[in-house]
């Protein structure tokens, strides 16, 4: 039935830690450190000079934060292991606990435990041990070990916690941690010895009734009361005493795990483990010998102490305690958004303003000439004009030298006026691409652009060839006025942009027979001659469908 109730307490346990939990992460799994490290009011006065020397951008580190106690207290389990099997017995507890760092804590920690215990399998070397000799207990009788331990323990210890420092999230719900200390312990131990006044006569049961451990202890159970009235077997004066009761330093070692249910509050559950060096914590240290004398056991009896409690983090004008902060918080939110950190402004001086800073600038241009990377005028062409007064971008090695504006006048080859020679652009030039234009568009499209480059290509190796520009639309204004915009356009592009000379076009629009969203292009025949621009027919209408 008692088993029953622990797992009973246990599972609530377990099951309120696991809310809380998911409580934590979902209120402040992304809210990062709960404190400003710029914040002065959580920062103690020795610690000031640090601080305004961090504020000030002479020291890289923020001076530690004033953080809160801790006080717990903490219910559980207490069983000891010795040469008597122990029985589920009681705990209590309370600790105060402060950081020293965010890693390492000190806790002082106080325990109180009622540890019992009851052999099922019986004994009769017991002749050493007073508490069973003085009480009336003879050869060749049997008798069952049994004690009640009454143990108080106090003792500082180190908490070593192990995963508040995260490199992939700033603060977590849980916190696990280890536990090392040394104290001191001090326990009074009884036996059940005597049943009003007199030896039990457990002849009735090691007569070989009961036949297993279950059966056996339910009627040891039926049969002794709770008095626990004998003084167990102790060391006497050979070991120090402390009100009366045996005293005896000890080291423990454990581990715990605490689940935060909110700023204040946290709910940890802990196992520690207690190495002593004495025998007696179960009233027993003699050992059993069958057909010989009974002899001392060589090992110590320890005990160990399973609890679930409450935390509370107590203090005013404070952080938590820094077991539960990421001290890589403050660190991460600088790099990806700075606040404290001093970054010094860039000086990229650019006295001409060509986006060449004066470090790199080879010349001062004025404002809005191309430049290259060096800040010297761009000439695309290599001719000696630079681009911005260049009127022909492009112009050919063997059409220089240029005049001023940047224009070649191109050599005549020595049959160019031959009626052979000059019939031959067309032949020369080859079938030109036409340029396609969808639903009203007047601009040039990249596929456009492309072909448009191509035919530059052509038209600068056969600088005597003239090209007709044909555009169509006869219908209606809108139409004439489209195929004006069309051809204007294919021209504007090849004289703007590849640096063709705008005197070997012959512009033609609204011509009869062709597709009226393509403009064609080719080579002009023998004495074919045309203008190279006319004015818009019905510039009122430019634009409009």
């Amino acid at each position: 039935m008692a088993s029953k109730k622990y797992s009973f307490l246990a599972g609530s346990l377990c099951l309120l830690a696991s809310y809380g939990f998911s409580q934590n992460t979902q209120t402040s799994g992304t809210t990062g450190s709960n404190y400003d490290v710029s914040d002065s009011s959580v920062v103690p006065s020795k610690r000031m000079p640090q601080h305004t020397e961090f504020m000030n951008g002479t020291y890289n580190f923020p001076a530690k934060p004033r953080n809160q106690w801790e006080v717990g207290v903490k219910a559980g389990s207490f069983g000891i292991g010795g040469d008597v099997s122990s029985r589920l017995s009681p705990g209590f507890g309370l600790h105060i606990r402060k950081a020293l760092g965010y890693v390492f804590s000190l806790r002082l920690e106080y325990m109180y435990g009622i540890g019992k215990g009851l052999n099922w399998k019986p004994s009769s070397n017991y002749f050493n041990n007073p508490a069973w000799t003085t009480t009336g207990y003879t050869a060749p009788s049997n008798v069952y070990y049994n004690y009640k331990n009454k143990t108080q323990d106090l003792a500082l210890e180190g908490i070593v916690t192990f995963n508040n420092i995260r490199f992939h999230k700033a603060k977590t719900g849980f916190n696990v941690y280890g536990i090392f200390g040394f104290g001191a312990t001090m326990y009074d131990v009884k036996v059940n010895a005597l049943n009003n006044g007199s030896p039990y006569n457990f002849s009735s049961i090691s007569g070989g009734v009961y036949k297993n451990r279950k059966e056996t202890i339910k009627a040891l159970k039926a049969m002794m009361d709770d008095s626990y009235e004998t003084p167990a077997d102790n060391y006497g004066t050979q070991r120090a005493k402390l009100f009366g009761n045996s005293f005896q330093p000890v080291t423990h070692l454990g581990l715990g795990m605490a689940f935060k249910l909110s700023n204040r509050i946290n709910l940890a559950i802990e196992d520690r483990f207690t190495i002593t060096k004495t025998d007696l914590l179960d009233g027993q240290r003699w050992a059993e010998q069958v057909g010989g004398a009974p002899v001392l056991t060589s090992d110590f009896d320890t005990y160990n102490y399973a609890t679930v409690g409450l935390n509370f983090n107590l203090g005013s004008k404070s952080v938590e305690p820094l077991w539960w902060q990421n001290p890589l918080d403050y660190a991460y939110s600088e790099i990806r958004n700075p606040r404290l950190m001093r970054l010094p402004k860039p000086v990229l001086p650019d006295a001409d303003g060509d986006g060449v800073t004066d470090q790199f600038d080879q010349e001062q241009t004025p404002q809005g000439v191309p430049v290259d990377t060096h800040g010297v005028s761009r000439d695309t062409d290599g001719d000696g004009v630079p681009d911005a007064r260049d009127k022909e971008l492009v112009t050919p090695t063997y059409c220089q030298p240029v005049d001023a504006d940047g224009i070649g006048k191109c050599p005549c080859p020595a049959d160019c006026g031959t009626k052979a020679d000059s019939t031959d652009c067309a032949a020369k030039l080859g079938a030109l691409p036409s340029i396609t234009f969808s639903g009203n568009a007047m601009s040039i499209n990249n596929d456009a652009k492309s072909l448009l480059a191509s035919i530059a290509s052509r038209l600068r190796n056969s600088p005597e060839c003239k090209v007709v520009v044909i555009g169509y639309g006869t219908s209606t204004k809108q139409q004439q006025q489209r195929s004006w915009d069309r051809v204007n356009a294919v021209i504007n592009y090849l004289v703007e942009k590849e640096g063709i000379s705008a005197d070997r076009f012959i512009f033609q629009y609204g011509q009869e027979g062709g597709d009226l969203n393509t403009v064609d292009l080719r080579g002009a025949a023998n004495g074919e001659e045309g203008p190279t621009n006319v004015p818009a027919p019905h510039p009122n209408l430019r634009g409009r469908k």
